[in-house]
């Protein structure tokens, strides 16, 4: 149970109702409100609303859990996916991990899955007291959490560990895209001999925003990088550190959807040597997922599907003959120029869902331009062909 007495309110039976049973309600309303039958601040429990929300389709499992505490919202939006936390657990096994980082706890959740004892890191007391009660009401009895910082943590101990995984948050938030693992807390760089003194296996998760190429002069000892998307958006990098490793670097990128897992994996030096053909539509044209965008797989992609590029820029890739592909596939129609008024003389829907791939105008332009609204059974691909001339591609979902 949580120290502070006012928390135990929040889990009591009466504001836990109270809890469940607003969830589909505004909670500006719920604030309007002169008398609530409450013994609690509204303002907590309303933060306990704000923060379930956002957990059933990310954390479903902690949603149907009674008696779950929430922290702030900021911390769920931070926290991994179940189904991202699931994959990254199926890299790792063995008798022990450490997590520098726990944050509220969902990746420790599942490693603990497979392996036999995980510690878990967090330098917020309340936050790691907040995890502690929950991991007691989802029946999880090999996670031992500290709370303190990840870095002291490990050097008090002296343990050696099957596994290190860490998460460092970026320090600086004013530098828009660009940020480097040194500028992140903690600076795994500058730790690194430190992290392989206690473990041969290290997992790095860090944002999509940091440029692959970039992450790998900061680090060392790299063996794989994960390229992690949910439904086509990417949500992580997973860097798999091995001590002593100096062979060529796997990349593998996977999008979780609905229905399937997309994989592709190669070796980053295969990129640089693939064969970089080109080609006119054929019969399939074919859009990589966000996941293998992220990864730069453009020439090998291309070279072991046995497809061809549009263009050198482009990254739309076609075939005479359909194939497995780890993205979205589509059967050409017409291929058209750009022209308007030879546009208008072929395609006489007034909807259709428009894609651009190395093309100088953005989809709202050509949405004004054309008179196209969104939807329809019709996909436009508004692209740059070998010439360099500006095409339309007509698909419909193959």
């Amino acid at each position: 149970m949580l120290k502070n007495s006012l928390d135990n309110v929040v889990l009591n039976f009466e504001n836990q109702e109270f809890i469940n049973n607003n969830l589909t309600i505004d909670v500006t309303k719920l604030l309007l409100k002169q008398s609530l039958n409450t013994s609690v601040d509204i303002k907590l429990l309303i933060e306990q609303i704000e923060a379930k929300k956002r957990c059933k389709k990310k954390l479903p499992t902690w949603f149907s859990t009674k008696k779950i505490y929430y922290p702030n919202k900021l911390n769920i939006e931070q926290t991994s996916s179940e189904i991202a936390a699931l994959y990254k657990a199926d890299l790792v096994s063995g008798e022990s991990l450490i997590d520098l980082t726990g944050g509220f706890g969902v990746d420790c959740f599942y490693f603990s899955k497979q392996v036999n004892h995980v510690y878990h890191c967090e330098i917020d007391s309340k936050l790691s007291q907040i995890v502690r009660h929950n991991y007691k009401q989802l029946n999880i009895d090999n996670i031992t959490c500290y709370p303190e910082n990840g870095i002291i943590t490990l050097e008090s101990q002296k343990k050696n560990y099957d596994w290190i995984y860490v998460d460092p948050s970026r320090r600086d938030l004013t530098k828009g895209k660009v940020f480097l693992l040194d500028d992140c807390l903690p600076n795994v760089p500058k730790h690194l001999e430190l992290l392989f003194k206690y473990s041969k296996n290290i997992m790095i998760k860090t944002s999509p925003l940091l440029d692959i190429t970039s992450g790998i002069s900061e680090l060392r000892c790299v063996k794989a990088i994960h390229s992690v998307a949910v439904n086509n958006e990417v949500k992580e990098l997973l860097w798999v550190l091995e001590r002593d490793f100096s062979g060529e670097i796997e990349i593998k990128s996977i999008n979780i959807a609905k229905d399937k897992k997309q994989v592709f994996n190669f070796y980053l030096n295969e990129e640089s040597i693939a064969y970089k053909g080109l080609s006119i539509p054929l019969t399939y044209l074919y859009e990589p997922n966000a996941a293998l965008l992220k990864t730069g797989a453009f020439n090998v992609l291309a070279e072991k599907l046995a497809l061809k590029k549009l263009h050198k820029h482009s990254h739309l890739y076609t075939s005479k003959k359909l194939v497995d592909f780890p993205g979205r596939c589509f059967e050409i129609i017409n291929v058209l120029e750009y022209n308007k008024k030879k546009f208008k003389t072929v395609f006489k829907e007034t909807e259709a869902n428009v894609t651009i791939r190395n093309f100088p105008e953005s989809v709202q332009q050509i949405r004004k331009k054309l008179k196209l609204k969104d939807g329809g059974s019709d996909y436009l691909f508004f692209t740059t062909n070998l010439d360099n001339k500006k095409i339309i591609i007509v698909t419909k979902k193959a």
